[in-house]
């Protein structure tokens, strides 16, 4: 109920009036039935202009901080994320991170619309950086298709560290849904899992315009702390360089959809984590 309210009458209207969304391609996102809605991650308000936007409610995965804030400002946050559907989403890999797509499935199941976020956090920049594995673990589990969105302009609107937006126009595009029924049974496989996900970033790539890296956003913004705190950073390499063993995903050779922005993608569909 909070949720239309806010929606309907409260502050949907008035972001509206202020913001002017402009939508391509919202007759993507099905009337009904659950589906994925992967979208690139600029700015803080992506999880407020997007909704917005979208008949259907959409039951977003962020990050587990939002929740657990301390004081009287971390619990109206965390009861405002709650309220406007929105589900904690620890990062931090092993269980945890399981846990969490565990939630995210619940949603599918019953019938609902997940949004999530391939690259795990916003660009420290506006470019586009490299997907993580967890959407592919959940497309390819539920079966469920993918909607790519890309989101335009709102990394101006609310910068980075900025708490008042600028009143400006933003903008969105939905892509055509994705389906990789095609891997029915290879969900454990780690190199379809990075495969679907390097589909979907080629595919946010597209539709967005943006310089795509090959290398996760989390790892540039911790070398540009480093840098801030005078501390040594680590160089920012490649994911594909780094050691199988690194972390969850096991790397294998990316498909770098940077590298050749003619060529078409693996299939027609993309899947995020």
């Amino acid at each position: 109920m909070f949720y239309w309210v806010l929606k309907k009458i409260f502050l949907g209207p008035l972001l509206k009036l202020l913001f002017r969304p402009w939508v391509k391609g919202l007759d993507n996102v099905p009337e009904t039935g659950p589906a994925i809605i992967a979208s690139n991650h600029l700015s803080f308000s992506d999880s407020i202009f997007m909704p917005l936007m979208v008949p259907r409610p959409v039951v977003f995965l962020a990050k587990s901080e939002y929740f657990t804030g301390a004081g009287l400002k971390g619990k109206l946050t965390a009861l405002f994320f709650r309220l406007t559907n929105q589900l904690p989403m620890d990062r931090s890999g092993g269980a945890a991170s399981a846990n969490s797509l565990s939630t995210g499935a619940d949603v599918l199941a019953k019938g609902g619309l997940l949004g999530i976020y391939p690259e795990g956090t916003r660009s420290p920049d506006a470019k586009l950086y490299r997907g993580k594995v967890g959407v592919a673990k959940l497309v390819l589990s539920s079966g469920v298709p993918v909607i790519p969105v890309a989101m335009i302009g709102t990394d101006k609107v609310q910068p980075i560290g900025r708490k008042l937006p600028n009143i400006r126009r933003i903008g969105m595009i939905f892509g055509e849904p994705l389906d990789f029924s095609r891997y029915q049974g290879l969900e454990d496989d780690r190199f379809v899992q990075r495969s679907v996900t390097d589909e979907i970033m080629y595919e946010l790539m597209r539709l967005s315009g943006q310089e795509y890296v090959d290398a996760y956003a989390s790892t540039v913004k911790e070398r540009q702390s480093s840098r801030k705190e005078g501390e040594a950073a680590p160089p920012v390499t490649p994911a594909s360089a780094k050691s199988p063993l690194r972390d969850e995903e096991t790397e294998v050779p990316p498909l770098n959809p940077a590298s050749d922005a003619t060529a078409e993608p693996m299939g027609s569909e993309e899947a995020a984590s």
